[in-house]
């Protein structure tokens, strides 16, 4: 695996407006998330920085945009109030060694090579848990956005506490907010083309509550630390330690998954592939820095990736050209961006948050099956009130078994055990007349499809079938996956048959299944002979056996 991204200047132009574009886009967001976060304006300016650099150098996705997200903050606003609020001197190093591990998570992950696997989740739990991160955006920033303290005790006490954050109402604040919100709804699609409302709305309204608010009592960033990053020592704190672990790994997957949504949307508009074991390792050396050097976590971002896309941008060039752009900006306006409004951040924030509702699936939701509603919501209320990897485990759980009850539901009826030709049997002339002479001795017992563990109860209550057979044949031949489960339900049948003396007869001819019997030991309970891999040698030699016992029997 190449290492290092080649820097390319064949699309010099276009990598360049698209990075251009891109920090425009970034810049706004990076302070709403870093206020939002607890971790301060530097952090989410860091981070923006840290986690592009590095995501573009080392990623998989050559035109992908990395920074502090909306799902990424709402996790690490948690983190940090939950360390802050337990050891206030040392807590934003804990906070920050937990972005570390998040890091170091995805370094594994892409490692293993587990990156086209982070998102075979189902979407009803996906839907969900994003739409509740959304929920917890828009209601952690209302505060801010009235120009209220903001409550402690995460949704709960922001819940409990509104009677009081309502007495706190600034109106000035609060009208900041409304314009920053309508002008980010309101721009015409013609300007948001050229400019993204985001930095409209930072630029107007700082501008208008400088020159005719600057005596009102108003909260701003204030001065803000823009030298370069100390490094951050990873703190630990023995109690502390599972529960850092924990947060650093659900971090990491939360960016696993948001980067990999992200990669696949750039595909679809650069008609490319990217790479995702790569692209997790570019993400996890860039939340590793960034958490070294006091930043935010983040992961490929949406927005940031579609206009750097749609600017021109073809090659990771652009996402060091946003950097470098982000960086200059940054040094050369720290001032300015200290007069900010944290109720201009606060209204940011609040359009991400309602960007990241799932919509086209709430709007849908009377219309889809009422388990898939009900995992969706019940996943939302609990990422809301609960915890994430709860919301996020009980989800997937629920998800998974009604899928596998379905499945198995679906895969129970190819499973038959005949004695005569009905006409549910896959066999050809020669082959029904072969099963017709045995006269009802011959169980021809007969899977097709993925056999899961879900069905080895279908295949279970066919064992009584078994009656006054003589042979059984087992007919693998269309099974295109065996289960272990599945493996050990048939070796029971085979015990229980040959208990009662009856004959066992497979037809197995796919070598992936032969290779899981052999070495569950099946050799041991049926002879090579009895192991077939045609339908008619296999009827031929029951019929065989049938004569055989009766020859026996005539002799004695």
């Amino acid at each position: 695996m190449q290492i290092f991204n080649l820097i390319n200047t064949k699309n010099l132009k276009g990598d360049i407006m698209g990075g251009l574009t891109a920090a425009i886009v970034s810049l706004p967001l990076a302070l709403a998330f870093g206020v939002a976060s607890g971790a301060g304006a530097e952090a989410g300016l860091y981070g923006a920085i840290i986690i592009g650099f590095f995501a573009a150098l080392f990623g998989g996705t050559s035109t992908l945009i990395s920074e502090p997200t909306g799902p990424m903050t709402v996790i690490m606003a948690s983190v940090v109030t939950a360390m802050i609020s337990q050891y206030p001197e040392q807590g934003l190093a804990m906070a920050f060694t937990v972005v570390m591990i998040a890091g170091i998570t995805q370094i594994i992950f892409g490692v293993l090579k587990l990156g086209k696997y982070i998102t075979l989740m189902p979407y009803s739990v996906v839907s969900g848990f994003m739409s509740g991160i959304g929920c917890i955006l828009i209601i952690m920033q209302f505060a801010p956005a009235i120009g209220a303290e903001s409550p402690k005790g995460g949704v709960t006490g922001a819940f409990l506490a509104l009677p009081d954050t309502l007495s706190q109402i600034n109106f000035v604040e609060t009208a900041m907010a409304l314009a920053t919100l309508g002008l980010i709804f309101f721009t015409p699609r013609k300007i948001k083309h050229f400019i993204p409302p985001q930095l409209i709305a930072l630029v107007v309204i700082s501008v208008v509550a400088y020159y005719f608010f600057g005596n009102t009592e108003i909260n701003r960033i204030g001065e803000i630390n823009v030298s370069l990053p100390s490094l951050v020592i990873p703190t630990f704190e023995p109690s502390q330690l599972q529960t850092m672990i924990l947060d650093g790994i659900v971090l990491g997957m939360l960016g696993c998954i948001d980067s990999m949504l992200t990669s696949v949307i750039a595909d679809n508009l650069t008609r490319t592939e990217h790479k995702s074991d790569k692209e997790l390792i570019g993400q996890g050396v860039g939340n590793l820095f960034s958490g070294l050097l006091g930043g935010l976590p983040g992961a490929g971002a949406t927005m940031g990736t579609v206009v750097n896309i749609q600017t021109g941008a073809k090659t990771a060039l652009s996402g060091l050209t946003r950097v470098v752009i982000l960086v200059v900006a940054v040094f050369g306006a720290s001032n300015l961006i200290s007069e900010i409004p944290i109720a201009v951040l606060a209204g940011i924030a609040i359009k991400v948050g309602i960007d990241i509702l799932d919509w086209s699936f709430i709007k849908r939701a009377h219309k889809v099956s009422k388990q898939t509603s009900i995992i969706m919501y019940a996943v939302l209320l609990l990422t809301v009130f609960v915890d994430l990897v709860i919301a996020v485990g009980i989800g997937v759980f629920i998800a998974n078994i009604i899928t596998i009850e379905k499945l198995s539901v679906s895969q129970a009826k190819n499973i038959r055990a005949i004695s005569d030709t009905d006409g549910r049997l896959p066999l050809n002339l020669r082959q029904r007349a072969l099963l017709n002479q045995a006269k009802g001795r011959i169980l021809y017992f007969y899977l097709s499809g993925t056999m899961i563990f879900g069905v080895s109860k279908a295949i279970s209550r066919e064992l009584g079938a078994l009656g006054e057979h003589e042979v059984v044949i087992i007919d693998l031949s269309d099974v295109s996956y065996l289960d272990d489960t599945i493996a050990l339900t048939i070796e029971n049948l085979v015990k229980d048959a040959q208990q009662v003396d009856k004959h066992i007869i497979m037809i197995v001819n796919n070598k992936e299944s032969q290779r899981k019997l052999m070495r569950m030991g099946y050799e041991n309970l049926i002879s090579d002979t009895d192991f077939i891999n045609d339908r008619t040698q296999a009827l031929v030699a029951a019929n065989k056996r049938i004569q055989a016992d009766e020859a026996f029997a005539m002799h004695i």
